[in-house]
């Protein structure tokens, strides 16, 4: 069974920079499609960036400003956020796509595992 586990959240002013990290466990799902996703009190879920093997997509509120990464050897997936502004301001999760997705469909898969969300606060 993988687990996903999200870790570098915290409260930040507007302008500043935080890295957040996903540790996966139970499987090697870093070769995966795997993505960052967030949601705002009050509003949806939403797609922030998801990477394949190569050619990260990213939504267009945060290009130029986040850069989605992995680390094969430890498993694990990051989103390096700068620049952050309070609209930033969310529960972020990290997901992956199982093993028998075609990682090279990235851009279309649906995600099987999700980590249980971190929180993200910009204040201005």
């Amino acid at each position: 069974q993988v687990q996903l586990m999200e870790s570098g959240g915290g409260s930040v002013q507007a302008g500043g920079s935080l890295r957040l990290s996903c540790e996966a466990s139970g499987d090697s799902v870093s070769r995966n499609c795997m993505g960052w996703f967030r949601q705002a009190p009050g509003k949806g879920r939403e797609e922030v960036a998801r990477v394949g093997i190569n050619f990260p997509t990213y939504a267009d509120s945060v290009k130029g400003r986040f850069t989605i990464s992995k680390d094969y050897a430890k498993n694990t997936l990051y989103l390096q956020m700068n620049s952050l502004k309070p609209e930033d301001t969310a529960t972020y999760f990290c997901a992956a796509a199982r093993s028998s997705r075609d990682v090279y469909s990235c851009a279309f898969l649906a995600m099987d595992y999700w980590g249980k969300g971190i929180e993200v606060t910009i204040s201005s």
